[in-house]
């Protein structure tokens, strides 16, 4: 880890720690737009109104991070065109976070326009997903590697903003993916794509001081959809500059949000016969929540305790992708196992708890 490194790291921990600061401060100035009037939602489990607009304090904490590494220290300008690129998908979940009139197909698609951009601005093109066949198609259409890029990119900042339901739980998750993609970025001695990492990390550690445990503001849906976006340029960007890093890996790091998406789809859609975009309260999130962390005495469905007390059964879920990625990051075959066993993994977890077989160790009751 470079001194300017740790630099960028405090720096943005410092302005996004100060910026939520600020917008939770004054936060009577724009209740009446910025905060979550809705409490009885399918997928709302908090007690009272709370400003979404998290991501502004991640957004300023990048720019300001970012553009003092290039204009003081004359590094690449490439991690503020990375940014540039994701204000698209940045803008539109913030619109849905002020209007609550903004869909998830058109995030989806201004989160692809970001991806287009990223191709554009920094050549964060996905052109191999280490399956023999698969690569030689997509290097001799470009076209085809330009669309898996696109849906790749979306896919994952969509992810992120699934799984950003509970007190810390998709600060806390990213926090931990970014760690693992910056510590094989310094193995590699890449030095921008630690620099964002380690920025990342910092501005995620200064917006979470104040949403974990005491949920005093939300990342909100432009803030997931940023941190999502940088998380899968980050990975895409691994693939492209390192050939010995494997698709694999990067998948593995992200099979948490990754795994929870897909799943949710699949169970919506083949097992229910619903739309995949409707809310509902069945993701394993939600299901921890409703039946891990329980009260032991008085009501306390929707205290702030009971729900940041979610997120940490998640971070363990996230540990248990991230732990064998970065020990075993050079060895593909590795990596296509483990994701398999993640798989396995989710899965029966998810099938515990739905079936009330949830060994006694892991509720947690709060008084």
């Amino acid at each position: 880890m470079t001194t300017f490194g740790l630099v960028v790291l405090v720096m943005a921990a410092v302005v996004a720690w100060s910026v939520t600061a600020v917008i939770v401060r004054w936060s009577h100035w724009h209740h009446h737009l910025t905060a979550d009037h809705d409490l009885n939602g399918v997928q709302k489990f908090h007690a009272q109104p709370v400003p979404r607009i998290g991501g502004v304090s991640i957004l300023l904490a990048l720019l300001l991070a970012w553009s003092a590494s290039w204009l003081w220290e004359q590094q690449s300008p490439d991690a503020v065109f990375l940014l540039l690129a994701g204000l698209p998908a940045f803008a539109t979940g913030l619109a849905e976070d002020l209007t609550k009139r903004v869909g998830v197909l058109p995030r989806l698609l201004a989160t692809g326009i970001s991806a287009a951009w990223g191709m554009g601005l920094v050549g964060s093109v996905l052109n191999r997903l280490g399956i023999p066949g698969v690569d030689d198609l997509l290097s001799n259409v470009p076209f085809l590697a330009w669309v898996l890029t696109m849906v790749a990119v979306a896919g994952v900042a969509n992810a992120i903003n699934i799984i950003d339901g509970f007190n810390g739980l998709a600060s806390g998750s990213s926090i931990l993916m970014f760690s693992a993609f910056g510590l094989v970025a310094w193995q590699l001695e890449d030095a921008l794509l630690l620099q964002v990492c380690l920025t990342m990390i910092g501005a995620l550690l200064g917006f979470m001081a104040w949403n974990w445990p005491g949920g005093k503001i939300f990342l909100g849906d432009g803030g997931a959809y940023l941190v999502g976006f940088v998380l899968a340029e980050v990975a895409v960007l691994l693939v492209v500059r390192h050939p010995q890093v494997s698709p694999w890996f990067c998948l593995l790091v992200c099979s948490y949000p990754v795994t929870e998406t897909l799943f949710s789809i699949c169970r919506r859609k083949f097992s229910r016969g619903a739309s995949p975009g409707l809310p509902d309260r069945m993701h394993l999130h939600s299901l921890v929540y409703l039946r891990l962390v329980r009260c032991s005495s008085n009501p306390c469905s929707r205290t702030v305790a009971r729900n940041s007390a979610t997120s940490p059964y998640l971070w363990v879920l996230t540990l248990i992708a991230v732990f064998p990625a970065v020990l075993w990051w050079q060895y593909p075959a590795v990596m296509v196992v483990s994701c398999a066993l993640f798989a396995v993994v989710y899965i029966g977890f998810y099938r515990m708890i739905v079936t009330f077989s949830t060994p006694k160790w892991l509720i947690r009751r709060l008084n």
